[in-house]
Formats: C-alpha cells, sequence, structure tokens
C-alpha cells in the first residue's frame, strides 16, 4: 500500500513538473492571440499615453508639496562680494587718489519663526491638490476603462455581423443556383436569375461594407489600447449577458460616494477654502530671525564679524492687494462649489440614461431573439415554395432581407446591451 502511494504521489509529482507555468498577462501582443476583454484592459493600462500625462501631474503636484514644506526649514545663503571705490572729488588731477578694494564673503541664515500659518496652510493646499490628481488618474482609468470596453465589444459586433453578411452571400448563391436550375428546364423565366443576380451583388457589396467596418473597429480597439501598430489578433470574448437590476436611488448614492471626478472635485474646493484662509493671512504679520558669520574690510587679512537678529514684519497698507486678493480666492471657491453641484446634476443625468439604456437594450434583446426565429421560419417557408415552384423569388429576397435584418438587430440589441452595462459602471466610479 505504501509502495502504491509512494507511486502514484512520484507521477503526480511528474504530471506537475511537465506542466507549463501559468499564464501571465503580457504586456504586448502576438500574432494570432485570442485576446479577452481583461487582457485589452491590462494592455491599455500599461501601453496608452494618456495615463502618463496624468501620471506626471501628479508627481508636479508632490513637488509642490515639497516647495510648501521649504519655508519650515532655515534658508542659508553664502554670499562673496567685491568692490573697487573710488571716492567724489571735484579735482579731476585727484579723480583716481584714495581708490581702495572691498572684499566680503558672509554666510547668512534666516529662519522663520512664526507667519500665523501661512506655511501650513500652503502644504495643506498643496497636498489636497496632489489628492485631487491622483483622483484625475483614477477619472482618467475610469474613462478609458470604459472607451476599451466599447471599443471591445464594437469590434465583436462588427465581426458578427460581417459573419451574418457572409451567410447572407452564401443564402443568395443557393437561390441563384435555383434559379438557374428552374431557368435551364424551363419552369422559371430569366427574370427569376436576373433578380438573384441582382440580389447577389447587393449581399456581396454589404459584405464590403461589413468588412470594412470590422478594420475600422479593430483600429479603434489598437487606438483604444494605446496600441495603433498592434499585429492581428483574434477575440476571445462573446456578447453573452447577464441581467443586472439596478435601482436608481442606490446607484446616484454610489456614484456620488465613488466617482473620482466628482471626488476631485471636492478636495479642489476645500483647497480653494484653504486659498481664502491663506489670504486671509496675509493681514497678519511675519517673525523672522537671522544670523550672519563673515569677513570683511579693504584688505587682508579681512575682519571677521557675525550678527543675530530678528525681525516683525506687520502689514499696514498694500494698495487693497490683499483684500483683492481675499476677493479672488472667494470668487474662486464659488465658482467650484458651483462646479460640484453641475457635475453632481450630470452624474444623475449619466446614471439615469445609462440604467434607461439597460432595461431599453433587454427589452431589445428578447423583442430581436423572437423576430430572428420568424425570420428564419420564413425562410423556409419561402425557400421551400421556391422549390416547389409555388413561390416567387421577390418572397425569397424579402425572406432573406429581413433574416439579416434580425440577425443584425439581434447583434445591435446584445452590443447596446454590454455597452450600456459599461456605461452604468462607468457613470457609478465602478471599474
Amino acid at each position: 500500500m505504501k509502495r502504491r502511494s509512494c507511486a502514484v504521489f512520484i507521477l503526480f509529482l511528474l504530471i506537475v513538473l511537465a506542466l507549463p507555468p501559468p499564464v501571465k498577462a503580457r504586456d504586448d501582443i502576438k500574432a494570432g492571440d485570442a485576446l479577452t476583454l481583461d487582457q485589452c484592459l491590462h494592455l491599455a493600462l500599461k501601453k496608452h499615453p494618456s495615463l502618463l500625462a496624468a501620471t506626471n501631474t501628479i508627481r508636479v503636484n508632490e513637488s509642490r508639496i515639497g516647495q510648501a514644506q521649504a519655508n519650515y526649514l532655515p534658508q542659508v545663503n553664502w554670499q562673496s562680494t567685491y568692490t573697487r571705490n573710488s571716492p567724489y572729488s571735484s579735482n579731476p588731477r585727484l579723480s583716481t587718489s584714495g581708490e581702495y578694494n572691498q572684499y566680503g564673503s558672509n554666510v547668512g541664515l534666516t529662519q522663520t519663526v512664526y507667519d500665523f500659518d501661512r506655511t501650513s496652510t500652503k502644504v495643506r493646499i498643496a497636498k489636497l491638490n496632489t489628492d485631487s490628481t491622483r483622483l484625475d488618474l483614477e477619472s482618467a482609468l475610469s474613462q478609458l476603462i470604459l472607451g476599451v470596453k466599447q471599443s471591445y465589444y464594437g469590434l465583436i459586433q462588427a465581426e458578427k455581423n460581417r459573419d451574418v453578411a457572409k451567410e447572407t452571400v452564401k443564402q443568395f448563391e443557393h437561390h441563384l443556383r435555383q434559379a438557374k436550375a428552374f431557368f435551364e428546364v424551363g419552369t422559371k423565366p430569366k427574370f427569376d436569375v436576373t433578380k438573384a443576380e441582382v440580389d447577389l451583388g447587393n449581399a456581396k457589396l454589404n459584405l464590403i461594407r461589413a468588412e470594412n467596418t470590422v478594420r475600422i473597429a479593430r483600429i479603434n480597439l489598437n487606438n483604444a489600447m494605446g496600441m495603433p501598430q498592434a499585429p492581428a489578433y483574434t477575440l476571445a470574448g462573446d456578447l453573452i449577458f447577464q441581467k443586472n437590476e439596478v435601482v436608481f436611488e442606490e446607484a446616484l448614492r454610489k456614484a456620488y460616494d465613488t466617482r473620482p471626478d466628482l471626488q476631485s472635485l471636492l478636495l479642489r474646493q476645500e483647497s480653494a477654502n484653504q486659498a481664502v484662509t491663506l489670504a486671509k493671512a496675509s493681514h497678519y504679520p511675519t517673525l523672522t530671525g537671522n544670523a550672519n558669520y563673515g569677513y570683511g574690510g579693504t584688505e587682508t587679512p579681512l575682519d571677521k564679524g557675525w550678527s543675530v537678529g530678528g525681525s516683525l514684519n506687520i502689514p499696514i497698507f498694500s494698495g487693497f492687494l490683499v483684500k483683492n486678493q481675499i476677493d479672488e480666492a472667494k470668487a474662486n471657491l464659488d465658482v467650484l462649489k458651483a462646479n460640484v453641484e453641475s457635475l453632481k446634476q450630470q452624474i444623475g443625468l449619466e446614471v439615469e440614461q445609462a440604467s434607461s439604456n439597460v432595461r431599453e437594450a433587454f427589452d431589445r434583446i428578447g423583442t430581436t431573439q423572437l423576430t430572428v426565429r420568424q425570420a428564419e421560419e420564413n425562410v423556409a417557408l419561402a425557400n421551400g415554395r421556391y422549390s416547389s415552384g409555388v413561390g416567387s423569388p421577390i418572397e425569397v429576397t424579402d425572406a432573406l432581407v429581413a433574416l439579416s435584418n434580425s440577425k443584425t438587430a439581434y447583434i445591435s440589441a446584445l452590443t447596446d446591451y454590454k455597452t450600456a452595462q459599461a456605461s452604468l459602471e462607468k457613470a457609478m466610479g465602478v471599474r
């Protein structure tokens, strides 16, 4: 028994070692790859250039935090001077007499002791703006994800419509062969053959348009992923759907809580509020300390000296500069408050439209499914009647066109449902 268990274990170990390593998400596309939606999203998040701008904007604002914090630390400067002096003289012959050199070199230190929270307010503003830009990156990601999903489903739709067009061409080719056979035996007139040839030509034109739509849809997906020169690939996804019941009030509440663009704007509103506080602080004095140590004189060796002191700067009148700065900050705050309310209304509209589109597309799916079944039955009846010699070519043409249109409408309903779901997720701030 132990030997059997050992043999089973060894066999299991050999099988595990022989298995290929788990597939990881790659950062490129190879010709012939079958891409899922998740793989397309992964590629977009790695490759799309629009994210680079948002990422660098975060770096810009992070550096501004450091700039604002610099005033917490002492400012140290080293200064060296040289001056050639000549005393004033009314006698031209004595104009060069008494000339001398002046040398100086010193290290100075300045430290803000208290500035009535100017520095701390600047740091808070910089941090709020940085957090806002991070949320801007989240917003850019949400928009990018929506674009990839729409392009992905758009390409699937285009390919399925192309398949319908190919199938329609085959059906009209079959009908043409039937018409020619009936004409050759004298049971159908030449009109049937001509009509079938015209119908086949129109079907081929529709196929050409469908092929072009696939090419354009592929270009759109490539650009959505940030890979315009991507090699040829296939899609592994489909338009399979699951009904998703959404309550508008819950969706709107979630959108208000999670939408990154709204949260970013709220942080900018708080930053503007802090800017009002900063502008008001300009009314208050600033206390600084300073210290200097250095050498100076007219000839070497230079004399050395030092000084330590402090200064209190009290603003008395600045030509109404501070008043206007406060007015500007308050106006900016009012603008952001209005923008927040406007964005909330826009979010409500997006959520309502997207949820309505989801319901409408779902209802169309059921209707178009039934229409496809009826159209298939109608084609079978029309072909049967024509094959038995009692039907007309117009009846067959109408039936085939109706079947093609119903299948296209069904594919459109499926695509619209998936894209409406993606729009609803984006409107709710869900990735």
